[in-house]
């Protein structure tokens, strides 16, 4: 892991969004009441592979069967600020953990810390066609996806933390699970149960680390998700899959206290038949002052 420089996106960074298409701002976090966080991302809704117009990675078995895949995305964010497909993973047949007995990103192990290793299965994209069916995943493509904006609202809880939970959410529980895009822009997928099980969730956030504090981000869902701390991947949850966790610790990065830093997190639900997404963190999360998503179109 490289620690000893700040992710942060440059005017250079921002010209690369900005040839993509037209950037319109989206708040990030607005502080509604002290016990909760409203933060704000983009959705974007797709076709299953096999409708007019589907996306190939979308209700798609990988080769090797479902499952967690890792090793598929680059460990550095992209200089626009989304993941990069780069291929030559695996399945996972066993997680990393810390001596706690938490699952980590393969990337931080550190014999050193008690960690046990990953137990690699086979090769395999976990379901991803190729670089160009990635782009479209976090980035709007006319005729491929259609986005909106997304508020997901944390509570505070009697520890400090903040959590969104899928099934403790009033909407959510109502909807069986994490159905952000029910009857809404492409619509709903079909069958029982039906709701739109074919879309991608990306937000961009900021904190600043208190070596005070105990400092975590845990992630319980499915399908895929990746998370970035500085520009570094920091959770692998890549492939499609039951729900599946992982942890990380933030005073392994060594980071520097009173300093700020980015989080960025990208979120896939590709396949039916359940959506589950609960984050639990520690931290303080504010507007990173990232354009996150692009002009809306038909």
């Amino acid at each position: 892991m490289h620690t000893t420089h700040q992710h942060r996106y440059t005017c250079g960074n921002l010209a690369a969004a900005i040839a993509i298409g037209l950037l319109i701002p989206v708040s990030g976090v607005q502080a509604t009441d002290p016990q909760t966080m409203d933060l704000t991302g983009t959705v974007r809704d797709f076709k299953e592979r096999r409708t007019h117009g589907g996306h190939s990675d979308f209700e798609k078995r990988p080769r090797r069967g479902f499952g967690q895949y890792c090793g598929n995305i680059d460990p550095d964010i992209g200089a626009d600020g989304r993941p990069v497909f780069v291929g030559g993973g695996n399945k996972v047949d066993e997680q990393c953990e810390d001596a706690a007995g938490n699952p980590i990103c393969y990337l931080l192990y550190d014999q050193a810390l008690g960690d046990s290793p990953i137990d690699w299965g086979p090769s395999d994209t976990g379901g991803i066609c190729s670089s160009w069916s990635f782009y479209s995943w976090f980035r709007d493509v006319p005729g491929t996806n259609l986005s909106q904006p997304l508020s997901l609202t944390f509570v505070r809880q009697a520890d400090g933390s903040y959590l969104f939970d899928d099934s403790l959410d009033p909407l959510y529980a109502s909807l069986g699970g994490f159905f952000p895009i029910d009857d809404e822009l492409y619509g709903n997928s079909g069958g029982s149960p039906d709701h739109n099980f074919h879309f991608t969730f990306e937000l961009h956030t900021e904190f600043t680390y208190d070596e005070a504090n105990d400092n975590y981000f845990r992630f319980i869902g499915d399908d895929d998700v990746w998370v970035y701390i500085n520009g570094e991947l920091v959770i692998d949850l890549g492939g499609v899959h039951a729900a599946v966790e992982q942890y990380i610790d933030l005073d392994r990065l060594g980071l520097t206290n009173g300093e700020s830093y980015t989080l960025d997190f990208f979120f896939a639900e590709r396949h039916r038949t359940e959506s589950n997404f609960r984050i639990s963190t520690s931290l303080e999360l504010g507007d990173a002052g990232i354009p996150s998503m692009t002009a809306a179109f038909d």
